[in-house]
């Protein structure tokens, strides 16, 4: 942290341009939440291994004492700025997100789940525009459902090569998704309001890790979890550092959301998904299917061309504001522009009277005449 002129803390991101920002924010998602689903993987093929639901808790329970103590002893920060009646929302929103879709790998393959979650963009588009009211332009819809698309053909082939899904996860990931959708724009709401991310963080987390305790409990899932633990060591090691790993990988995220919106967020998380399959193909070779190079191509494309549409926005939109500033002071200077006789009444009133006393004079003359 270093102090501007301002004598306001600033972090070394806010030293860098927003694009070399967002390079290394999407790089640290890219990295954490690739080694975060390896990891999750991992645990769903260790034998014997049968609670989807308690990653889930593993996420929030990681994320909930790691924002704390980052909250606390590093950011020194006290008290909420958002209102309690803010969170219930989010804490139903995170519940069904992370809950139903680790839950739905109990019932389908990895590669099925990330296909379905890939879906989100969409409705988190629709959702930002009913939330925020913010307007995207066709060319942006064309650009989400390629890469959309993509991921759906990329994936369709491990659905075609290994299909072992069963409709009950079908409906757990498909809700997941919808929740999804919410989550971001309302984080989003609450960054505006004034709230930190370690605030929105650490409120969200501890509401969701109430929760999920008492429905895991009462489900059989957490002391189950624990009685299994003590049979695998390999077990244990995973989920040490998976929950480590899924706290760096979810405030990356949330950095991402509160600098550049919950669209963006969305966008990067969908890439690093087309980046998890593709080092799945490569790690753990599969049979060829051309829906890899269709998939690869239309993520791929719709990517760089929705990032490049962007960049051509912003240049747009910063070589119109000198010409919007510009009419603006105009319209100010003509609204403040003076007028003579009520910026000078005495001087008015003065003229006024002369010549009243100059007719009185006249009159008088000619009377005495």
């Amino acid at each position: 942290m270093t102090e501007n002129s301002n004598g306001a803390k600033s972090s070394f991101l806010d030293r860098l341009s927003p694009p070399a920002q967002l390079t290394i924010l999407a790089s640290g998602v890219f990295l954490f939440f690739g080694l975060h689903n390896f990891l999750q993987e991992a645990l769903m093929n260790v034998p014997g291994f049968k609670f989807g639901v308690m990653l889930g808790y593993l996420e929030v329970f990681g994320v909930t004492v790691c924002s704390y103590l980052e909250r606390h002893f590093v950011a020194k920060e006290t008290g909420r700025v958002a209102p309690l009646s803010a969170y219930p929302l989010l804490t139903c929103c995170l519940m069904a997100s992370s809950s139903l879709s680790n839950l739905a790998l109990n019932y389908i393959n990895f590669p099925t789940k990330v296909v379905f979650r890939s879906c989100k963009l969409i409705p988190t588009m629709v959702v930002a525009s009913i939330v925020h009211r913010k307007v995207f332009s066709p060319v942006e819809y064309f650009f989400a459902i390629c890469i959309s698309v993509g991921l759906v053909l990329f994936a369709a082939a491990d659905w075609e090569l290994t299909p072992s899904f069963h409709p009950i996860g079908l409906a757990f990931v498909s809700l997941s998704v919808c929740a999804d959708a919410i989550l971001p724009n309302a984080q989003e709401r609450l960054f505006r309001l004034g709230s930190s991310r370690l605030e929105v963080t650490f409120f969200t987390n501890i509401f969701t890790l109430l929760a999920m305790t008492c429905t895991t409990i009462l489900s059989g899932d957490f002391f189950g979890l624990i009685e299994f633990a003590k049979t695998s060591e390999i077990a244990c090691i995973y989920m040490a550092v998976y929950t480590f790993i899924a706290y760096i990988a979810i405030s990356i995220h949330m950095t991402v959301v509160r600098r550049f919106g919950g669209v963006a967020a969305v966008l990067v998380a969908t890439g690093r998904k087309g980046m998890t399959l593709v080092i799945s193909f490569i790690i753990f070779p599969k049979g060829f299917s051309w829906f890899y190079v269709v998939g690869a191509i239309l993520v791929l494309g719709g990517l760089l061309l929705s990032s490049l549409h962007k960049i051509q926005q912003k240049k747009r939109s910063q070589m119109m504001q000198p010409l919007l500033d510009s009419n603006n002071n105009e319209l100010h200077l003509q609204e403040q522009e003076p007028d003579v006789e009520s910026n000078h009444p005495d001087e008015s009133k003065s003229s006024q009277h002369m010549a009243s006393m100059s007719i009185f004079q006249a009159k008088k003359h000619d009377h005495q005449s």
